[in-house]
Formats: C-alpha cells, structure tokens, sequence
C-alpha cells in the first residue's frame, strides 16, 4: 500500500501549510501547474480584493493585482527554467495605496506525497522599508542640493572677495575678513608716513591720448606702482586719476624708523620703475616720456573708517597728509620730496639735498624740505632674488638657491660686525 494512502491528503496539505499559516507574509500553496491551493489569512487581508483563489492560475491572480506583464513574464519563465524566482520589487495598489512587495516562490518535491509537489511562494510587504530608502534618497539628494548650493555660493562670494580685493588694499582687505563683528566706524590716532605722487602733465595727456591709449597707460601705470607699494608693505589708500595715496604705519607698523624706510625705498623703486617703462609705453605709442613727483611726510594722523552708514572708507586724514600733498606738488618732475620729519627718521640711510623752506598754502610756519638724491647700499635692493634685505635694524635673510648659503652668511657677519662697532663708538 502506498503511504499517501494511509494519511488523509487535505491533513497533510495543511500539516505541511502550517509554518505560512501564521506567518505575517502572504503565503500561498499552487500545484506544478501553479493554480492555487491554499493562501494563509495574511494572503487574504493582504490583497482583499482578490476575494476567493481557489484553483485560480497564479499569474491570473499577479495580473489581477495589477502586476505589470514583464514582471509576470519573468515569473513564469524562471519557474519554468530554474524552478524559483524572487521579484525584488513589485508595486500593487491596495485600496488606493501604493504597496511595496517582494515576491518568493519555489518549487517543492517530496517523495512520499506527490500531492505536495508544487509551488510554495510567499510576498513580503516591503511598504515601510522602500518608504523609509526613499526618504533616505530624498534627504540625500536634498543634501546634495544643499551642498552643490554651498559651493556655488562659496564660490560665488570667493569671486566676489576677489574682485574687491582689487578695490582694497591687500592689509584692508585682510581687517575687514578677519573681524568677526560688523565693520563700523571707527578710528585712530598714529603716527604715519604719508606718500603722494602723480603724473606731471598728465592732464594735457589725457587731452590729446584715445581713450584705449589713455585707459593702458593709466592702468599700466597704475598696475606697477601698485606692484611696487605691495612689495614694501604700503597700504594703499586711493587712487585719484593719475594720483596716489599711500601709507605706512597701519594696519600694521614696524616701528616709526622703519615705515619711514619703507616708504622712501617704495618711492625710489617707484622712480625706477617708471624709468624701465618707457620703452614699453613708447612701443604702444606713447611718445612723450612720464614723469612723476613725490611728496613724503610724517606724522600724528587720523586714520580709520570714515563716511555713512551706506559706504565706508578706510582712510588717513590731518594736517600730515596735506602737507605730503602740497610737498609733492612743489617737486620737480621725476624727484622726491621729503619734509624735516620724515628726513630726520632716514637720514642714515639716504643722501639728501636740502632746499629752501617753503610755507605751503594752509599752513602758518615753514616747512623742511628735502630732495632724496640717492638710497645708501645697505637700502639698495634691486635684485629680488637677493638672500639678504636689510632696513633699518631689521634683517630678513630668504635663501631661495643653496648656493647662496656662504653668501648670506658672509652679509650676516658685516651686519654683526656693524652693529658691534657702533655699540663700542
């Protein structure tokens, strides 16, 4: 007698269901032939809509559910080829809810009861989980949003920082960032180097120039003397057309001796800049040769944020200051001018010849003037690439190439052996 004979074939189709019966899937049992034999209670609050499937072909039921055709396809060609499948993903309206599944089936095989041949498969609500992975996607790309976002407005205020970096000078520039609070008005009293210069002549120039012409020349000009102020540490305060204020002190100061020095080297090494340029502005048809006058002054000025609550300017203000103006007025084309303050400060350092006092307009006593004639060796400074840069009693030793070691090291004994000889004088 066969076994499957003695056992009563609904007990065992139920015995062997009884693992799905309370499983929280929806469960279902098919013959070879995939119709269905049995679902769980899960399967039938899962899909109510299907109501009774007993005996119903199960890609029937897929399609009923609105599964789409490729994905039923495919479960019938893989049951056929590999005798199981899994579907990740299948999206079923349920009561005008959007469901998330994934659906398992497989075939079974059991020797001792062929009516347990079959198809054994189950769906997976996934709702929740592909709700919370699309959050998570969606929080991400809002992330990335936010980020792409961040960077184009970094660099959008970086472009912005770098076109007014060109409207300030570099030591400006660095005050206003660095502040964490707002720039307000504010200021000080300190003791500065006050420099002027413009272009002798420059009116008729631009009288007579085109406008490209005068534009390059302007901004050629401009461009090297600027270059020139940078290297030495000058704070840019403004150009007026040809005309430009510098100063030295603040932001940052080296000591009244030392501003002074620099400032009257930047003055030198603007004479000589000019001088290189000819050449150039000649070949862009610029016959007539440029030449400035420079006035330096020192002294007590008023320096800081000045102006509205709209527009602030970082400027130098006080009698100081015109004075410097008026000093570079006075000069002849090509020279520099010094008054008695700023001479007293460098005179160790420069060759001067003394003119006669002046009483500028404005002002109720004479005035010292000095011409600058030339800079002494230790203040020459042509070569950049020089290991050695000493002003005043600072050293600053930049050692770009090895073989300038021995060289540095020779320069730094003659300063040591200079400073030794003036203590014991």
């Amino acid at each position: 007698m066969n076994i499957e004979e003695l056992f009563n074939r609904a007990n065992i189709v139920d015995l062997s269901f009884f693992n799905f019966r309370n499983a929280i899937t929806a469960a279902y049992f098919a013959d070879s032939d995939l119709r269905i034999l049995k679902v769980n209670d899960n399967f039938k609050s899962f899909f109510p809509l299907l109501g009774n499937v007993a005996n119903v072909y199960f890609p029937d039921v897929l399609e009923q559910l609105g599964v789409p055709s490729e994905q039923i396809e495919t479960f019938k060609d893989k049951m056929e080829r590999d005798g199981r499948v899994l579907i990740p993903q299948i999206q079923i309206t349920v009561d005008d809810q959007e469901k998330v599944y994934s659906l398992l089936s497989t075939f079974t095989r059991d020797e001792s009861f062929s009516y347990l041949n079959g198809v054994q498969g189950q769906f997976v609500d996934r709702t929740e989980e592909y709700q919370l992975r699309k959050e998570r996607e969606t929080l991400l790309e809002e992330k990335l949003r936010a980020q792409q976002i961040i960077e184009d407005k970094s660099r959008q205020l970086e472009q912005l920082a770098n076109r007014l970096a060109k409207y300030l000078a570099p030591q400006i520039y660095e005050s206003i960032f660095s502040q964490a609070s707002e720039v307000k008005q504010s200021f000080a009293r300190k003791n500065l180097t006050v420099f002027f210069s413009d272009i002798v002549g420059f009116t008729d120039i631009s009288d007579r120039a085109e406008p490209e012409h005068l534009a390059f020349l302007i901004n050629t000009y401009l461009s090297a003397m600027s270059e020139v102020a940078l290297e030495f540490g000058g704070t840019i305060d403004k150009f007026i057309g040809d005309a430009i204020l510098i100063f030295f002190g603040d932001p940052q100061s080296d000591g009244d001796q030392n501003d002074a020095l620099r400032c009257v080297q930047m003055a030198w090494r603007m004479q000589q800049r000019i001088s290189s340029l000819q050449d150039f502005w000649r070949s862009h048809g610029i016959a007539n040769p440029l030449r400035a006058r420079m006035g330096i002054n020192t002294g007590y000025c008023t320096v800081g944020n000045f102006g509205s609550d709209q527009r602030l300017d970082y400027t130098v203000l006080g009698g100081p200051v015109n004075l410097a103006s008026r000093l570079e007025s006075l000069a002849e084309p090509g020279t520099i001018l010094l008054t008695e303050e700023t001479y007293s400060l460098v005179k160790d350092f420069v060759d001067c010849t003394r003119l006669e006092d002046i009483t500028p307009k404005g002002f109720a006593r004479p005035v010292g003037v000095y011409r600058l004639d030339r800079l002494k060796a230790e203040l020459e400074v042509d070569d950049k690439s020089a290991p050695m840069k000493h002003l005043g009693q600072h050293v600053e030793v930049n050692v770009f190439n090895r073989n300038r070691i021995r060289e540095a090291i020779e320069e730094l004994r003659r300063i040591q052996e200079k400073f030794e000889k003036q203590l014991t004088d």
